[in-house]
């Protein structure tokens, strides 16, 4: 008994360290943007458009998982998915012109979007009952770390030995994380919904279309606003190079807070914990919105820290809840989940990419800001209309 519950959180360690690798390659960009935009001589905005291309063909790619996952057993499959980012990171490394980057960010893409619509499922499914809360956080945390260590990173092996090299290295996490759950991961047997519990069942779930329309809304206000960070930073008076990645750590950093008060809270009070994250995420956007980069950098670092823990809370209680709610839907839930989730992440980026054009790096903070307030009044209103006090219970 003590071997395999040590098996299972030494798993759900594994695909926490994949996810990582899997969020730190989806936004290198973000972290190199300045240097990509001047190595390939294309503008801030044409290089965000590789962050847009590569969640849209993994939202489409996470709707192709309930067909897979009845083909492929779920172990084998994860241990595939590893080595297509890696020949996409290692392509990007070697990228000459920009055609050649979307090309190699579109390949990768193929096997993101499968990744995330079933890891947390995974970790739910081998994790106990009663910890699947805890299981979800833990594997998700592998979004914070990749806040707090991986882009960070990404962007100091840039300044260090160019973008290329760090594209290089996160192929080498890739195949390494393959090995790994190779190695680790059980035999896992997860049952598949009948005939007719697939999506149309999904569509005809009112308590799931809620959370994938509050989904959406987060994850399009946090990227339209997170992709343009690095300049944004940029632009605070008297910043260094140096001084960006060390707030991008402070970022990432302020993750672990918002991961460690989802594993404490997200089990009991899943829902008045995402409604105060939202919240705390909105104020944090609409102030570096109103006031910019002019604000100053202790301000500026304090509302990083608020926004930081707001989005990794955020990130893994909407997922809770999916998985939660879902019932024997897991699997074409977590998938339609996914598909928001990436979709939303690509017209965030465009959105955010327009506010730049038109008013400045602070149009995307503030545009952000905005779209988090339709999620905050639908998260008020289902406790309102629901008949069990959905938020407060």
């Amino acid at each position: 008994m003590a071997d395999s519950t040590l098996r299972i959180w030494c798993s759900v360690g594994v695909l926490c360290i994949a996810s990582f690798a899997m969020v730190t390659s989806e936004f290198a960009p973000i972290g190199l943007l300045s240097q990509i935009s001047a190595d390939l001589g294309q503008e801030p905005s044409a290089i965000a458009l590789t962050v847009t291309l590569y969640a849209w063909i993994g939202a489409g790619s996470g709707l192709m998982s309930g067909w897979l996952i009845q083909r492929v057993p779920r172990k084998p499959l994860l241990v595939s998915l590893m080595p297509i980012l890696a020949a996409s990171n290692g392509l990007a490394a070697l990228s000459s012109e920009y055609s050649t980057l979307l090309w190699a960010r579109a390949f990768g893409a193929l096997g993101h979007g499968v990744f995330w619509a079933i890891v947390a499922a995974t970790a739910a499914h081998i994790a106990p009952v009663q910890r699947m809360g805890l299981a979800t956080s833990i594997v998700l945390g592998g979004i914070t770390i990749a806040s707090v260590m991986g882009v960070p990173l990404v962007n100091l092996i840039g300044q260090y030995d160019g973008w290329r090299t760090a594209f290089a290295c996160l192929a080498l996490m890739c195949i390494a994380c393959s090995v790994l759950i190779a190695v680790v991961l059980p035999r896992i047997t997860i049952g598949l919904s009948s005939k007719g519990e697939g999506f149309s069942a999904v569509f005809r779930r009112s308590d799931l279309l809620i959370t994938y329309v509050i989904t959406g809304l987060t994850a399009a206000a946090h990227f339209g606003a997170y992709t343009f960070v690095e300049p944004f930073i940029s632009q605070i008076p008297v910043v260094t190079p140096y001084m960006i990645a060390g707030l991008l750590f402070a970022f990432g950093a302020s993750g672990f807070l918002g991961n460690l008060l989802s594993a404490a809270f997200v089990d009991r009070f899943l829902k008045p914990f995402i409604l105060i994250a939202l919240i705390a995420m909105g104020f944090a956007l609409m102030t570096l919105g109103i006031y910019g980069p002019l604000l100053g950098i202790v301000p500026i670092s304090g509302l990083l820290v608020i926004w930081g823990i707001a989005i990794s809370a955020l990130f893994t209680g909407l997922q809770t809840w999916v998985l939660r709610i879902s019932g024997s839907l897991m699997v074409p839930a977590t998938a339609l989940h996914t598909a928001v989730l990436n979709s939303a992440i690509g017209l965030g980026v465009i959105v955010g990419g327009g506010a730049v054009e038109v008013v400045g790096l602070k149009g995307a903070m503030f545009a952000a800001a905005v779209m988090v307030v339709p999620a905050i009044i639908l998260m008020i209103a289902s406790a309102i209309c629901a008949r069990t006090k959905p938020v407060f219970l």
